[in-house]
Formats: structure tokens, sequence, C-alpha cells
């Protein structure tokens, strides 16, 4: 059990049989009456936000969440291959389940895998990842005034913009987070 006063963002709670995330916390004291905790919430599983009132001290539970770092070895059909990298255990994850962030995943990357009662609940990619360009359009010089960005296409089928001097086969970095080019890989 937490109480509403120790919450925090990224805090994890369980509510009506989800999960849910602290994203923003505000401890109010009015003049009149006693104090509140006013949240705003994530549903960790659809991702859906909302906002909440807690009494200021109310326990809630806590959710207990695992977090196993797995390495992505191979796709089948439609389902991920993912090897537990202590126990060397396969387990087999749904795009459903990794989410969005699928569009970066490539053989043998690392990932950690959040989960709650045996249930995924994400897959937590690295913040950035380095990709080969695999199709773009060629930047032609005098193109705009100031720097302009094209669409290119890396190694996982992922589309990102990227500067006009971004050539295909060049590797470069993206950050995850937010899919935004953010330099020249390695």
């Amino acid at each position: 059990m937490i109480s509403s006063n120790d919450f925090r963002p990224g805090v994890s709670i369980v509510l009506d049989g989800s999960v849910w995330r602290v994203v923003e916390f505000l401890h109010v004291k009015p003049g009149k009456g006693s104090a509140f905790v006013r949240t705003k919430l994530k549903n960790v599983q659809s991702g859906s936000v909302v906002e909440r009132t807690f009494r200021a001290g109310e326990t809630v539970p806590q959710a207990t969440l695992e977090k196993s770092t797995m390495q992505h070895t191979y796709k089948d059909g439609d389902d991920f291959v993912f090897m537990e990298m202590e126990t060397y255990e396969e387990a087999r994850l749904t795009a459903a389940q990794i989410g969005d962030r699928v569009k970066y995943l490539k053989d043998g990357m690392e990932v950690n895998v959040v989960r709650w009662d045996e249930q995924v609940l994400e897959v937590e990619l690295p913040n950035s990842v380095v990709l080969e360009v695999v199709q773009t359009d060629p930047g032609v010089r005098g193109d705009t005034a100031t720097g302009g960005t094209k669409p290119a296409v890396v190694e996982t089928g992922a589309t990102i913009m990227v500067p006009l001097f971004i050539s295909q086969g060049e590797r470069i970095r993206i950050d995850t987070r937010n899919d935004t080019y953010l330099g020249r890989g390695e």
C-alpha cells in the first residue's frame, strides 16, 4: 500500500483492476476543509489518461512491477521471440504487447520487459537506436534557405524525417520516444 502523500511521477498503483502510472500530482491544502491530492494518471495497458483526486493520506495498492532484460532474437510469423538474458528461456510477444515502438525493433536488440501478475505491460526500448537508411530521396543542394527535412525509411521499416544531407546507406541515430533524428550513427 502507498499513501497519496507519497505520489511522485512514475509511481505505479493499482486502481479498478489495472495498473496506473502517476504522471502529475499536486498537493492542495484549501483554506477550508481537508487537504487532497489532485493527480493525472496514465493507464499502462491502454494508454488512457484520467484525472483523479485522492484524500490526503488515503492509501491505495502499489503495483509491484517486474522488469527483466530480454534480447529480441527473431520474428516468427506475427510473434516476436525474445530470450531472457539470465535464464535463456524464450518468450513470445505480439506486436500489440510491444506497442508502437515495434517499428524500431531489430534482431539482437536488448529491451526491458515490464510485467505485472505475469502479464506483459510494456516493452521498453533503448531511448535511441542506430539504424541504416534503406530508402530516401537524394537531397538537392540549395533547396532551402535554412535546413530542410525529407522522409527516410530505415531498415526496420519505420519512416522518419531526416535532414536533406542524409543519403541512402548511412547509419543514423533515432530517438525512439518521439521518432526524431538525433544525428549520424557509429
